[in-house]
């Protein structure tokens, strides 16, 4: 049998450098609504496995990275985690220039469930130039205040 792949597309190379990811500890400041103190937002952000970060509170908290210079970014990569409850978690990535009004990238839904589906990795492609301000709006569960939001990583290149 002959075969075709139309449109073909490089396959992305395997992350196994940390160098291609911007250090967001040098870059930004970050804002969070609330946080856990054994979960601090810079284990999600600072490129390095740990354990990630966990609001201290129940129901929709928000993360927003304001970057010290605007920039162009190529990618996304958000990963969530849950290995203990079923919760129905969405999630809405949000984006701005200097002075601009904030743009909706992706909004989001993903059902966890212990016994099957404990992760979420997601890898957003995009072309945004002069981004001063990323914002991450978080619903850990759609049934209104059960669940605890967390984040295990957050890159951009």
């Amino acid at each position: 049998m002959r075969k075709r792949i139309l449109n073909p597309r490089p396959i992305d190379p395997p992350q196994n450098s940390q160098e291609e990811w911007l250090d967001l500890e040098k870059l930004a400041s970050v804002e969070v609504t609330s946080e856990d103190p054994h979960f601090p937002i810079e284990s999600a952000l600072a490129g390095h496995e740990g354990l990630g970060w966990r609001a201290a509170e129940k129901g929709e908290q928000v993360i927003r990275l304001v970057l010290d210079n605007p920039r162009t970014l190529h990618r996304i990569t958000l990963e969530f985690s849950e290995t203990e409850n079923s919760r129905t978690q969405e999630f809405t990535l949000r984006w701005s220039r200097v002075g601009g009004s904030m743009t909706e990238i992706v909004r989001q839904q993903w059902s966890f469930s212990p016994q099957g589906s404990t992760s979420e990795i997601e890898n957003y492609h995009v072309n945004l130039e002069s981004v001063s301000i990323l914002e991450l709006t978080l619903k850990p569960d759609l049934k209104p205040e059960n669940a605890v939001a967390t984040l295990v990583a957050w890159r951009l290149s």
